[in-house]
């Protein structure tokens, strides 16, 4: 059993379900304390409407081998995010070694495949404090505490580089996260924390099997209907990458960098839990770059 983790302590925002999920597992793999975080409890739903629980996602800690601790957060909440610093400072003496802020909440939110302007402004706009708003207000609040232990904060993001992304509310705010890793690293980098950005590829989440109509039991079932899906991830394979870093004792060479589950894959030698690498990079490259329909997905895994 991998214990390079044990004694410290995480907070995942964002962990119901989907790559959050994934990292508060991976992190309690290798022996974490893990604080995981959302607004969906077995007791009070969200806007999602979906059914994973926090609950679940500390049980599934506890079961990887680490600690889970669930606590319900709005993060674009300051009480709420304050009464988290408050649990850390009670219960671990303000112990923070790794603020990994995986939030959005933003699909029922936005709008593709019409201009921006005649889009709902509340509805996006809602998007945005879901997706920027609740990260800025955990990174004020709990960074003070990352500080003091010259830890580690990963900004979750969608992609690794500029391309456009068909709606602008969506954009904005991926590539707005993005941008958080690198200016973190500025100015963290000389309080000796590392803070950067890092992308899952195509990922397998609980929302995107039920929209493919399969199971992870059965995944590959889409795949034959749509050959994209078969460069997908699981969430682990994200969470093994924060894991990864935060085991890395030279972390430091990725302070403001923006990564992928892929890059990092290479760099340190894990797979997805079914002992492949998807690169979604070398797909994107060598296929969706030439547009081309003839090709193998098992040729990137």
């Amino acid at each position: 059993m991998d214990n390079s983790l044990a004694g410290k302590v995480a907070v995942v925002a964002g962990a119901t379900r989907g790559a959050g999920r994934g990292i508060s597992v991976e992190l309690g793999a290798r022996g974490a304390t893990v604080y995981a975080c959302g607004r969906t409890t077995r007791e009070t739903g969200s806007p999602m409407k979906r059914p994973e629980t926090i609950e679940e996602t500390a049980e599934l800690v506890d079961t990887a081998g680490g600690r889970g601790i669930a606590v319900r957060c709005d993060f674009t909440s300051r009480a709420d995010v304050d009464a988290l610093r408050a649990r850390l400072e009670s219960e671990h003496d303000g112990r923070l070694d790794v603020l990994v802020n995986d939030v959005w909440g933003g699909d029922p939110f936005v709008e593709w495949g019409k201009p921006f302007w005649e889009h709902d402004l509340d509805r996006s706009l809602t998007a945005w404090d879901n997706g920027m708003r609740s990260h800025l207000t955990a990174l004020h609040r709990l960074t003070p505490l990352v500080v003091a232990a010259r830890g580690l904060i990963v900004e979750i993001t969608d992609g690794d580089r500029d391309d456009y992304y068909g709606s602008l509310f969506y954009d904005v705010v991926k590539a707005g996260i993005r941008r958080l890793g690198r200016v973190l690293g500025e100015d963290l980098g000389k309080h000796g924390v590392t803070a950067l950005a890092l992308t899952p590829g195509f990922l397998r989440s609980e929302a995107m099997l039920a929209g493919f109509g399969v199971t992870e039991a059965n995944w590959r079932d889409a795949a034959a209907k749509d050959p994209h899906f078969g460069i997908s991830e699981t969430p682990h394979y994200v969470g093994r990458a924060v894991a990864a870093l935060a085991a890395d004792p030279e972390v430091r060479r990725w302070n403001s960098k923006s990564l992928s589950s892929w890059e990092l894959a290479h760099e340190y030698g894990f797979t997805d839990i079914d002992g492949s690498r998807p690169d979604w990079g070398a797909f994107r490259s060598k296929v969706l770059a030439n547009d081309a329909t003839d090709f193998d997905p098992e040729d990137y895994r």
